[in-house]
């Protein structure tokens, strides 16, 4: 797959990369599949390999200083932004005001929701947590200001961003859903289009769950183009994103589901972003492409059935920002995700995902002081590099349940991926 070339010297904006320590917050419990940690260490690898400007590498692994530019012999790196937490006008753009103000409640009184679900909040997926509203509410105002940075970059070289705990998708108007209380993606997108008349914007989900929550938020509008590649809802959560659901009234057309196949391995997503994704996205022409970048369609992921190694998603992220230089001019805000293989798998994946954001190759052994930081977290092994695959993803919910139904039908991977293509090329005007 093609590579992206580095930003050129002289760039008037530097990659932004917005995330802020306090984002932690959102934490839904020490038992909970969806960790913190899965963003807290990926910055920590990033900042290992010298991915940001000022920091250098934390042990001397890999990279160099860039200038604001990045190009000649100093080589891109990313201006790191503290976003403001969302206002509520913002966030009422996508959830109604009831929503948040239970999310509030449940923010400041958890111990109320812990045998009552309210909304989407309580046993379950998403269970009440302190301060859930405000870091929340935080993470959708840095998807907003990453977006915002990438829509207002002057023209030139590709502006890029990155908001690494941003993505949760599943989140809806009235109702938490998914591990996600604030859909940040929609909010972000929503914003966008109240504060820019005429804008046109492309969601792309690579996450292994169908981004349902994005979808229907813009399931009615042409300004809106969403795409999900995801496990089929026949085996997994959310149990949504057929082939058939394509957007209804003046947003008919704009809305397409790749349902993937247990096992799906690189040539099911190659054949999907052949025939799918990269004709859907040029004939669309967005101003910019919002792509969710979960992790968890990694085969040892303990959640999901996908059949992606570390190598092959490093791949797809660089397809991902070429696509986004091909139909967009490079204009790309990437987010975080899924992904449950919290300590190893998903912070070097989505430290692979942010050098392909710079256009930058990392050296394949891992910085030693990371090492140590990752294994003293977990009982899994310690990788020794960048792409070395996991012996078990590990995850409290362990590997996941029973496949329903009969695994391959009606053919293999990936004659069941170009199935769908197919039908999708019957039916989806942008592919005709």
């Amino acid at each position: 797959m093609p590579r992206p070339t580095p930003f050129a010297k002289g760039t008037s904006m530097r990659p932004v990369l917005v995330y802020d320590d306090s984002m932690a917050a959102y934490d839904l419990g020490p038992n909970h599949p969806l960790k913190p940690e899965r963003f807290t260490l990926t910055l920590d690898l990033i900042r290992a390999y010298g991915l940001i400007a000022d920091e250098g590498a934390a042990d001397g692994a890999g990279g160099t200083e860039g200038d604001a530019a990045g190009g000649g012999t100093a080589e891109a790196t990313f201006e790191l932004l503290a976003p403001d937490p969302a206002p509520v006008d913002d966030i009422e753009l996508v959830h109604d005001d009831t929503y948040i103000e239970t999310v509030k409640r449940a923010s400041a009184s958890p111990e109320s929701y812990r045998a009552v679900t309210v909304s989407g909040i309580g046993p379950g997926d998403t269970p009440a947590a302190p301060g859930m509203h405000e870091a929340a509410a935080l993470i959708c105002g840095g998807t907003i200001a990453a977006l915002a940075r990438v829509l207002d970059a002057p023209s030139g070289p590709p502006a890029r961003a990155f908001a690494p705990a941003g993505g949760l998708h599943h989140a809806h108007r009235d109702r938490a859903s998914g591990f996600c209380v604030y859909n940040d993606p929609a909010v972000a997108i929503a914003v966008a289009l109240r504060d820019r008349p005429g804008v046109r914007i492309a969601y792309l989900d690579i996450d292994a769950h169908h981004g349902d929550g994005v979808e229907a938020a813009f399931y009615d509008t042409p300004d809106v183009l969403t795409i999900s590649l995801h496990e089929s809802g026949r085996y997994l959560f959310p149990g949504t994103g057929r082939a058939e659901e394509t957007g209804a009234g003046a947003g008919l057309g704009y809305a397409i589901n790749v349902p993937m196949p247990p096992f799906a391995d690189a040539a099911c997503y190659e054949l999907a972003f052949d025939e799918v994704v990269a004709p859907a996205l040029s004939a669309f022409a967005p101003d910019v492409l919002v792509a969710q970048c979960g992790a968890d369609a990694h085969h040892a992921d303990p959640l999901t059935h996908l059949g992606l190694t570390l190598p092959e998603m490093r791949d797809l992220y660089h397809r991902v920002v070429s696509i986004a230089n091909d139909c967009c001019d490079g204009r790309i805000t990437a987010c975080g995700g899924g992904g449950y293989g919290t300590y190893s798998v998903v912070p070097r994946a989505w430290t692979m995902l942010a050098a392909a954001l710079l256009g930058r190759e990392l050296p394949e052994e891992l910085p030693e002081a990371w090492r140590h930081r990752s294994s003293s977290m977990s009982d899994e092994p310690a990788p020794r590099t960048l792409t070395e695959e996991a012996v078990s993803a590990g995850g409290v919910f362990g590997v996941a349940g029973g496949i329903r139904g009969g695994v391959g039908d009606p053919g293999t991977a990936l004659e069941y991926t170009r199935s769908v293509a197919s039908k999708l090329k019957s039916s989806v005007p942008l592919l005709a």
